[in-house]
């Protein structure tokens, strides 16, 4: 009976034994495929590929002159930004206050260059971005400072800031040195007005540029002139100094017509006739200057010595009322008060229109007191009939009497 029962227990040992092990097989079978093989095997797949793709640098190559922490850089021409296998999509130039420069990218994309100079002596970040073909970017960014000049230039203007001026008023420059590089001086001069009119400069010489609108000013015309020299060459090794903003207003509209011949001015507003006004002008060898010019300062009193204008000893007027300044060359419409009786009737003057005064300038009802009291800078005095030729253009503010196609050119 023993075998018997020790042979039933082994045997029933082995079968569960045999059955586990079947179950096992069963389980790791299931457990293998349980999960959907097509499933997890893709999941994996995918995931591995969009490692790979999340690692795989950008093939775009920024680069940025002039090198990271470079000195002394020049404010024209030495920025750069380019891209290869790439193009950019972003480029900022900033100042250390965080000002942008502007500035454009090429229509390939394969570069950037700054629309203006930059200023000296001035510290610039500059951060680019490029893509290539596949989306991805890559980016650079860099530092430099602008050199710092030795020689440097600024521009004198008139007219002032603030100022409310006549119709004929140009916004005029004298430069402190010659310019050698006037495109680059002048794109650096921008001239906005409101409402909107095309302004033009024009170059007198090497150290003079002037902006006027092809007509006079319109009543009420606001004007702003940015000089923005700071860090232009004007020649070889000199660079501005300037940064400024200048604003003004175009004031009511007077221009007075002095007829030589009938010796008088009538004073015109807005087209009409306020007041005439009896006159004398250049008497035969002193003719004073036909056409337009522009009242560029106006003196209550000065002096006036012909030696200053090249008429030697003839006379030296040292408290001459009621001046205002016409040309360079020293003509002058003003109070007069030892004419006599020439007002009116004939020319005995060396070249300026004379109005009736008395000595001193005290009294406000005399012609010349009339006439300086209604004036502004920038006003219009035309004269017409002389004997003498027309004042040439670059001789005070008179740019009127040179044709806009000129003036342009």
């Amino acid at each position: 009976m023993r075998p018997i029962s020790g042979a039933s227990v082994d045997a029933r040992g082995r079968a569960a034994r045999g059955a586990a092990l079947i179950v096992g097989v069963l389980l790791a079978v299931t457990a293998c495929g349980g999960g959907g093989s097509d499933s997890g095997d893709s999941k994996g797949k995918a995931a591995g590929n969009s490692s790979q793709a999340e690692t795989k640098q950008s093939e775009a190559v920024v680069a940025i002159a002039p090198k990271d922490g470079a000195q002394s850089v020049d404010t024209s021409g030495a920025l750069k930004v380019s891209a290869t296998k790439g193009k950019l999509t972003e480029v900022q130039v900033k100042d250390a206050k965080g000002t942008a420069i502007a500035g454009k990218i090429a229509a390939d994309g394969a570069s950037w260059t700054p629309s203006l100079h930059l200023a000296s002596g001035t510290k610039y970040s500059v951060h680019a971005v490029a893509k290539d073909s596949a989306g991805r970017t890559a980016a650079e960014d860099s530092s430099f400072t602008t050199l710092t000049p030795k020689n440097t230039f600024i521009g004198n203007f008139t007219p002032e800031d603030g100022s409310t001026v006549g119709v004929g008023m140009p916004f005029s420059v004298r430069f402190t040195r010659g310019i050698t590089s006037p495109a680059d001086v002048e794109k650096a001069i921008t001239v906005k007005t409101e409402p909107a009119v095309d302004v033009e400069g024009h170059w007198f010489g090497n150290d003079r540029l002037d902006f006027r609108p092809e007509k006079y000013w319109k009543e009420g015309t606001k004007v702003t002139v940015s000089l923005n020299l700071d860090g232009v060459e004007g020649r070889k090794g000199v660079y501005g100094k300037q940064d400024k903003t200048v604003s003004f207003t175009i004031g009511r509209n007077q221009v007075s017509v002095v007829d030589a011949k009938k010796h008088t001015m009538k004073v015109t507003q807005d087209g009409k006739t306020v007041k005439t006004i009896a006159v004398t002008t250049g008497k035969p060898g002193y003719d004073t200057w036909n056409g337009q010019m522009v009242i560029s300062e106006k003196l209550a009193v000065t002096r006036m010595n012909g030696e200053t204008v090249g008429y030697g000893g003839e006379y030296d007027i040292k408290d001459v009322p009621h001046a205002a300044r016409l040309t360079d060359s020293g003509t002058f419409i003003h109070g007069n008060y030892w004419g006599g009786d020439a007002f009116g009737n004939y020319n005995a003057s060396h070249g300026c229109v004379g109005l009736r005064d008395v000595k001193g300038g005290y009294d406000s009802g005399v012609p010349a007191a009339w006439f300086f009291n209604h004036s502004l800078i920038g006003d219009v005095v035309v004269v017409k009939n002389s004997d003498d030729a027309t004042v040439a253009p670059e001789n005070g503010l008179n740019g009127w009497n040179m044709s806009w196609e000129k003036w342009k050119a």
